[in-house]
């Protein structure tokens, strides 16, 4: 799992701005074990479902070899 920090970041989040987590850590804390060339569907998920906790989107930009986690804005 993420450091304990990680949850207060995503908690305070403002909208549209992100934060980005390279994908080394994306394995690590979401499917440790599961190898990482590419990072596993199984970090992916687990990382996306972290992320609606906290009301946020996740994605994940393989050629920037990063997630972002981001607090979507409603619709107006």
């Amino acid at each position: 799992m993420p450091p304990e920090e990680m949850n207060d970041v995503l908690t305070k989040l403002p909208l549209r701005i992100g934060a980005y987590v390279p994908e080394d850590l994306l394995e690590d804390w979401f499917a440790p074990g599961t190898g990482m060339n590419p990072v596993s569907k199984i970090a992916l998920d687990n990382a996306e479902a972290y992320g609606r906790r906290f009301e946020c989107e996740f994605k994940y930009y393989p050629e920037r070899f990063e997630g972002v986690f981001w607090k979507f804005v409603p619709a107006m």
